[in-house]
């Protein structure tokens, strides 16, 4: 299946778990949806989920209907929220935090640039200096996430390719807190004291 294929499926699968919503949570759901658009498309549900949960707070704190100009009110807060986080996330600019003057300020004069919030970005390709003192580039001093650990990956796939079929459904069921019957926790119990075995062999 192709990843747009697969997109539009979860995609569909998240509007059906909607389909349950009555009263004001279906009403909620309706302001959410009004909203949501003005965020990336892989934060919606995010935000969605956040503007539903607000306002069903903000009915917890009054314990009377919202009137829907307050919601919709809320569901802007919500979005310019994400936004200013969003900006303290890729910037460090957080403008919430200084004087209504200050942020006047900078707004008139563009001083962003001069903020000592500010974080620097830098060219991957800027030169730098390892550990050892050798010259290199940054990209070459980062780790990369998704690098394999070869002999874990190895140990693990070589053990599931032996390991009996009934021995993987016992342990996900032990996993999922399910009780095990006589027989098979005998059997369970025999197959982890072969393989405790055969690991202590290793180590010799």
């Amino acid at each position: 299946m192709k990843q747009a294929e697969l997109k539009a499926e979860s995609r569909a699968i998240a509007e059906q778990s909607y389909d349950q919503l009555n009263g004001d949570w279906l009403d909620w759901l309706e302001v959410a949806k009004r909203y949501e658009h003005k965020v990336p498309s892989q934060d919606r549900g995010d935000i969605r989920h956040s503007i539903i949960l607000e306002l069903a707070l903000a009915r917890a704190k009054t314990s009377k209907p919202i009137p829907l100009y307050r919601a919709y009110r809320i569901a802007s807060y919500m979005v310019a929220d994400y936004w200013r986080q969003r900006q303290k996330l890729n910037t460090g600019l957080d403008c919430k935090n200084c004087s209504k003057t200050q942020r006047a300020r900078c707004k008139e004069d563009n001083l962003y640039s001069q903020c000592p919030k500010l974080i620097k970005l830098v060219s991957l390709d800027t030169l730098t200096v390892d550990a050892d003192g050798n010259p290199c580039r940054v990209i070459d001093t980062v780790a990369d996430d998704k690098a394999i650990d070869l002999d874990l990956w190895l140990d693990i796939n070589t053990f599931l390719l032996g390991c009996p079929t009934r021995l993987l459904e016992l342990a996900v069921e032990r996993l999922e807190g399910k009780p095990l019957n006589d027989t098979d926790q005998r059997y369970f119990t025999r197959q982890r004291a072969k393989e405790r075995k055969r690991y202590q062999q290793k180590l010799l």
